[in-house]
C-alpha cells in the first residue's frame, strides 16, 4: 500500500505541479546517474527542490531515491513524519548526540551500500533564493567513507521564488536545473569541499541569470 501511495503521489501530484504548473528546463540531464549507488548534491532554497530532483529520474527508479533531511522539521507531528518517511522516502538526520555511538550518517552509508541514490543539500538549510551559502562538511565525511561512489553536483534556479522559505503559497515560476559532471573523493576534506563548491558555482554561472530583487 505504501509503495502504491508513493507512486500515485509522484505520478499524479508531483509531476503535475513540477512539469505543468512550474515547468522545468534541465541542462545536461544525460549526466544524471542511471543507477545507484550515487550521491546528488544540490543547493537548497525551497521544499520543492527535492520533488523537482526526484522527477528528473524515471519513475521505476523512485524506490532508489533517498533525500537526506534534518529530522526536526519533518518530524513535527506523526502525520508529517509518516508522509516524509514512507511517501517521500527521506533519510532523517538527527542532531549529533555525543552520548550515542551511532554516527549520524550511518543510515546514509547503509543506503549507499544498498545501491540507492542520495539527495543531499550541503548548505544545511534553505537559504536566500538563488544564493549559495557556505557548504557544511558532512558530505565530505560521507565521500571519504565511500570514495568509489560518484557525486553529481546540481544547481537549481527558480524554486526559491516559487516556494521560498516560510511561504505556503506556490507561485508559478520556471525552474532551471544544471547538472554537473561526476566528481569523487579527492583524499583531503579541504580539497574536496573546494572542488564541490567550485563545481556548484560554475553551474550557477551557466544560466547567466540577473540578480534577484
Amino acid at each position: 500500500m505504501k509503495i502504491l501511495l508513493r507512486l500515485l503521489f509522484f505520478v499524479v501530484v508531483v509531476r503535475l505541479v513540477v512539469l505543468i504548473i512550474l515547468g522545468v528546463r534541465i541542462k545536461n540531464k544525460v549526466r544524471l546517474p542511471k543507477s545507484g549507488p550515487a550521491i546528488i548534491v544540490a543547493n537548497h532554497n525551497s521544499h520543492l527542490d527535492t520533488l523537482v530532483l526526484m522527477t528528473l529520474f524515471p519513475i521505476w527508479m523512485l524506490g532508489k531515491l533517498r533525500p537526506v533531511a534534518a529530522e526536526g522539521y519533518f518530524f513535527k507531528n506523526r502525520w508529517l513524519r509518516w508522509f516524509s518517511l514512507h511517501i517521500v522516502g527521506i533519510i532523517p538526520i538527527k542532531r549529533q548526540d555525543f552520548g550515542v555511538q551511532v554516527h549520524p550518517l550511518a543510515e546514509c552509508s547503509t543506503a549507499l551500500l544498498r545501491g540507492e541514490i542520495l539527495i543531499i543539500y550541503p548548505e544545511g538549510s534553505r537559504g536566500r533564493p538563488e544564493s549559495l551559502a557556505s557548504l557544511q562538511s558532512g558530505i565530505a565525511h560521507l565521500a571519504k567513507r565511500h570514495p568509489e561512489i560518484p557525486i553529481y553536483p546540481v544547481f537549481l534556479h527558480g524554486l526559491g521564488k516559487s516556494l521560498p522559505k516560510g511561504e505556503i503559497l506556490l507561485v508559478p515560476f520556471f525552474c532551471d536545473v544544471f547538472v554537473g559532471e561526476e566528481i569523487f573523493w579527492t583524499g583531503h576534506k579541504k580539497d574536496f569541499m573546494e572542488l564541490l563548491s567550485q563545481q556548484l558555482k560554475e553551474l550557477a554561472a551557466q544560466g547567466n541569470f540577473p540578480p534577484w530583487e
